[in-house]
């Protein structure tokens, strides 16, 4: 591993897919809300965080889990949740100081605040997840450098199944009432995504031929600040865009959430946005400075694309083939012809049998300022994200017996 250099190679202008986006596409809207396009020379200043990344996290993967082995170290944290780790265990104090560390955070937030966010993910209901999958995690593909890291550990060879199950289950833990309190499963579970971070990040620069002054680190913090921008602005676009009315607090909320679960996760607060505008301002500085995608990137949208075809749910045939169609569908719709094309993804025709679900976001909406009406919308949502959550854990489990 050489030493970084100031600018990495992935720190250049976009002429492509991101530009269109700001230019043409649905970033032309976003730049009205802050009534000017921001100057590019301000995102040098986020270029360090190419080469920063989760130190903390870090060592306790080399003090720990290479020590001990990554499943057994993930099993101590669900130990010293339940206090059946005895205080004499080596990886006590580690644990305890690295955990402490993270509860103290939740002094700096207004739950309150918080809870908005919470309840607008719940009563997303399908919307919510067909945005995270077909707009946010694909979108994301239209950079070459921050899916590196997934090629690196070999996510691709393990299948796009594997890969948006995982990242159902983290979002649908993290959403539930209450889920986020210390000791609860949303806290237990970005303890524990931060500590797979912080493992792919270590064996990628100990075991591959990864270059810095190409990428910046494997999982830095600017590309954890894009990800997180990614679960919160570009999700509360990507809703707007299915035909849901947002609330004023819910819009708050998202971005609050976003950036207590992004301090969580090891992104300093300094960089993590208050406001849409804010919001707005942070992903145009570093989707403008994103080399263009490249055949990695092809890859994981044709792996993605092709994932319902090799899911264990549905089981018929059809219905792997329709399910197929409407997320085609709704990339299209949400990401636009322009980018679908530059990641070589299908066209459809019977996919758009999936408006009807944005026709129903858009009756539902009218109705979002009666109390009954919005706590029907929040516990409905809420069901069906647990059942689709226990569908793509089937999914996983299905796969590997298969």
């Amino acid at each position: 591993m050489s030493e970084p250099t100031i600018y990495p190679w992935r720190y250049q202008i976009n002429r492509s897919s991101f530009a269109h986006y700001w230019q043409k596409g649905i970033g032309v809207e976003l730049l009205k809300k802050i009534g000017s396009v921001p100057d590019i020379k301000n995102a040098e200043h986020f270029v360090p965080y190419l080469f920063d990344y989760d130190k903390e996290a870090d060592n306790i993967i080399e003090q720990i889990h290479k020590k001990i082995g990554f499943t057994e170290g993930q099993k101590l944290i669900d130990k010293y949740f339940e206090r059946s780790l005895d205080t004499k265990d080596p990886s006590y104090n580690l644990l305890d100081k690295f955990i402490r560390t993270m509860k103290s955070m939740a002094a700096e937030f207004d739950m309150e605040q918080i809870q908005h966010g919470i309840l607008l993910s719940q009563r997303s209901a399908i919307s919510g997840l067909i945005v995270l999958r077909d707009y946010c995690l694909m979108g994301g593909y239209e950079s070459a450098a921050i899916n590196k890291p997934l090629i690196y550990t070999g996510a691709l060879k393990k299948g796009a199944v594997k890969r948006i199950s995982e990242t159902v289950e983290f979002w649908v833990n993290i959403t539930g009432n209450d889920a986020l309190k210390y000791g609860n499963i949303g806290f237990i579970s970005i303890v524990k995504i931060r500590l797979i971070h912080a493992f792919a990040r270590t064996n990628i620069l100990a075991h591959t031929d990864w270059d810095i002054n190409k990428w910046g680190y494997p999982l830095n913090t600017w590309d954890m600040l894009a990800t997180n921008l990614g679960f919160s602005l570009v999700y509360i676009v990507g809703l707007q865009r299915m035909g849901m009315k947002l609330l004023n607090e819910e819009i708050l909320g998202i971005l609050k959430l976003w950036k207590y679960v992004g301090n969580l996760l090891g992104i300093p607060l300094t960089i993590l946005p208050n406001t849409e505008e804010e919001a707005i301002e942070a992903l145009y500085y570093w989707t403008m400075t994103q080399a263009n995608g490249d055949e990695d990137s092809l890859s994981l949208a044709y792996a993605l694309q092709e994932e319902p075809l090799i899911a264990y749910h549905p089981k018929s045939k059809i219905g792997k083939k329709m399910m197929r169609e409407i997320h085609l569908y709704y990339n299209h719709f949400l990401l636009g012809d322009y980018s679908c094309d530059l990641l070589g993804l299908d066209t459809t025709i019977t996919g758009k049998i999936a408006y009807m679900n944005i026709l129903k976001n858009k009756y539902d909406s009218k109705h979002i300022q009666k109390k009954k009406h919005y706590d029907k919308l929040v516990a409905e949502g809420r069901k069906l994200h647990e059942l689709i959550r226990n569908i793509y854990l089937q999914n996983i489990k299905g796969n590997a017996q298969h």
